[in-house]
């Protein structure tokens, strides 16, 4: 899709040619700078009861007396923030997607000069809204594609919009990556899948790609990542990607995804209803995937790597039984009590490997544990980690991103429910406090560098009619990795 400004003289809009126009009212009234033929057509709407001045609200109008455009759709933003900004390009576009829309003119009214994070808010609105999945399902109807996108502005404000707009678009692309990715189904997206997608971005943005099997993982010693792998006849996949943006001697950022392709919960299986669901467990290598796609169109001036431990996670004669004990990489031994309890086994002895590139930071990215789920719902992502900066870091990363995380503790007195009579460490604890201590798991064995976890189970996707994935946290990555720079 074609993002880009289109600067537009006072009282232009009635002028504007385009399939439609979407204009963001701000403010608690009809903007005073509103251009005469839809200042007319906004009052007669709210006098009438078709439109309500409260944030989020939306009127489509056809063909308005005195504006070129045929459809016209006035949206509600409330305060000029670029989270309220975004909510009323999100209506908007809803309101005219199915319709013969190609090209979309959006301008605002009633705020100061918009920003670079209003212009990145509206590509993420837009990709959003008009994103369809058809990979496995090719009948699905298809309305005319939307193909350009003018954000209206004033002359001096272009530069930095069309900046904004081009840093949304990157964005954009790898949270549509990640999307098609975690969507596809599991007898699609193997962990052979995720590394020939690895592949493909190395080969399009000239990343250095790595990707290690079984034979390799063992004589690493990972064997707690081998131990997850054991039940399915899928071959794992430790997947290494490598960006260099910056100078040699530079310290690099490592983001590790968990792969999960399918995650049945081993011989501890879960339940039926919803399984499917499942598939979604390689939402956090979706996400490094997806902020890589991002970083190859942005080329910020860093090192990053990116590691994926990838595999399935089945019953069979082959599995891991809960009671076994495995080596991870590190040489602490674990006590598996709960084979569900998986990602923290495939993300300890990446987090290991880790060590190796002696990071300026490590964050985990996964979709760990249904008890943030409880505990933050789908809003904010959680975050664990006892360093203050890297906190804050990607707090401030996620605000710009709209893209959130909540911090959750991270106290030693939580680690106590890891003990165990047979090993180093058991992989579970109580149910209580059950996202603490999965992050309290994967502690021990980040002490050579600055760490991070983010817990997206419950952002990564959503259930019900909307179900899909969202992309989430590659906003938040991106950001995060630019501000690294």
């Amino acid at each position: 899709m074609d993002f880009r400004t289109q600067t537009l003289a006072a009282g232009g809009l009635p002028a504007v040619a385009a399939d439609a126009l979407l204009v963001v009212m701000v403010g608690d009234g009809i903007p005073a700078s509103l251009d005469a033929p839809l200042a007319a057509a906004a009052k007669e709407a709210v006098a009438q009861g078709d439109l309500v001045l409260k944030a989020g609200r939306s009127l489509y109008l056809h063909r308005v007396a005195g504006l070129k455009a045929a459809r016209t759709v006035l949206a509600v933003a409330g305060d000029g923030s670029a989270k309220a900004f975004k909510a009323a390009v999100a209506a908007g576009v809803t309101a005219v997607k199915g319709l013969g829309v190609r090209h979309l003119a959006v301008a605002c009214a009633g705020s100061e000069a918009l920003g670079e994070a209003h212009a990145e808010a509206l590509v993420a609105a837009v990709s959003d809204a008009v994103y369809v999945y058809r990979a496995t399902k090719p009948s699905a109807s298809e309305a005319p594609k939307l193909e350009r996108v003018s954000l209206l502005c004033a002359k001096p404000e272009a530069t930095v919009l069309q900046r904004g707009l081009a840093r949304g678009e990157a964005i954009a692309n790898g949270v549509t990556l990640a999307r098609e990715c975690a969507n596809r189904p599991g007898n699609v997206c193997t962990p052979t899948y995720l590394a020939e997608q690895a592949k493909a971005l190395g080969k399009e943005f000239g990343f250095k790609i790595e990707v290690l099997e079984r034979k390799d993982v063992e004589k690493l010693g990972m064997g707690s990542f081998v131990a997850v792998a054991k039940g399915s006849e899928e071959p794992l996949k430790f997947i290494v990607l490598r960006y260099n943006g910056g100078a040699k001697t530079q310290a690099p950022v490592v983001l590790v995804g968990k792969g999960i392709t399918f995650d049945t919960g081993g011989i501890s299986i879960k339940p039926s209803p919803e399984m499917d669901e499942m598939k979604y467990d390689m939402g956090g290598a979706a996400s490094v995937l997806g902020t890589f796609r991002a970083v190859g169109e942005l080329k910020p001036k860093l090192n990053l790597v990116g590691l994926i431990p990838a595999c399935e996670n089945m019953p069979s004669g082959t599995a891991t039984k809960p009671g076994d004990v495995v080596k991870s990489m590190s040489g602490q031994t674990i006590e598996i009590l709960n084979t569900d309890a998986e990602g923290r086994l495939v993300l300890c002895d990446a987090l290991t490997y880790a060590e190796r590139f002696k990071p300026a930071a490590v964050v985990d990215i996964a979709t760990l544990t249904g008890a943030c789920v409880i505990a933050l719902g789908h809003h904010h992502s959680g975050l664990f980690t006892a360093d203050d900066e890297l906190a804050g870091e990607l707090q401030a990363a996620g605000r710009q991103a709209l893209d959130t995380c909540w911090r959750m503790p991270l106290d030693e007195e939580y680690d106590e429910a890891l003990k165990t009579h047979y090993a180093d460490i058991a992989n579970v604890g109580p149910r209580a406090g059950g996202s603490i201590t999965a992050a309290m798991f994967l502690k021990r064995f980040t002490a050579k560098y600055r760490w991070a976890h983010l817990d997206v189970a419950g952002t990564a996707w959503k259930s019900g009619a909307a179900k899909g994935s969202t992309g989430r946290p590659v906003p938040l990555l991106t950001h995060f990795v630019l501000s690294q720079a």
